[in-house]
């Protein structure tokens, strides 16, 4: 996926959902912070994971799988699909939330999608340890974007118990 993709998909949600803040918490929220020079493990999946804000039924998240989310006319048109989320499909590290990066332009037609920082989005791959995440993650690590010991106190803080924090470490060789 490339950022004017997911601002096309921030923009389609945005639509369907009625409001004009979202948070994306998959791989696709590094679109937010890093504009170009990603690695090809990067920017390889066509799925942005969206998660609506108020949204405590998840209804809206529900719209947006339904609307633009895989196998939809939208995926079938464009390439690339959403999966509308909640909170709860990920493990964030503590103060995730004051380190947000807006994604905010004429691209999102007014509507600002509030990306995970680089860090935290590792620290939350890492702590889900499937195979894709993990290459994800060294990716970013071999190409500088992400800083090892910053990354390191990031899982940390992870909300996970320790031998998730652990497992998380070992992945990156600490």
């Amino acid at each position: 996926m490339r950022r004017e993709q997911l601002e096309h998909l921030v923009r389609a949600a945005g639509a369907i959902t009625g409001d004009d803040e979202l948070i994306v918490i998959g791989s696709q929220a590094i679109l937010g912070s890093v504009r170009s020079g990603l690695p090809p493990e990067a920017t390889r999946s066509i799925e942005a994971d969206i998660v609506p804000m108020n949204d405590p039924d998840e209804r809206k998240a529900d719209l947006i799988d339904g609307s633009i989310g895989e196998a939809s006319l939208f995926e079938e048109t464009h390439g690339i699909y959403a999966q509308g989320v909640s909170l709860t499909a990920a493990i964030l590290p503590e103060g995730w939330r004051d380190r947000l990066v807006p994604l905010h332009n004429e691209n999102t037609g007014g509507v600002t999608a509030w990306c995970l920082e680089p860090h935290d989005l590792v620290a939350s791959k890492l702590a889900a340890g499937r195979p894709k995440d993990v290459e994800f993650a060294r990716a970013l690590l071999a190409a500088g974007i992400v800083d090892r010991d910053l990354l390191t106190a990031r899982i940390d803080l992870l909300d996970a118990p320790a031998q998730i924090r652990e497992r998380a470490k070992a992945l990156i060789g600490r």
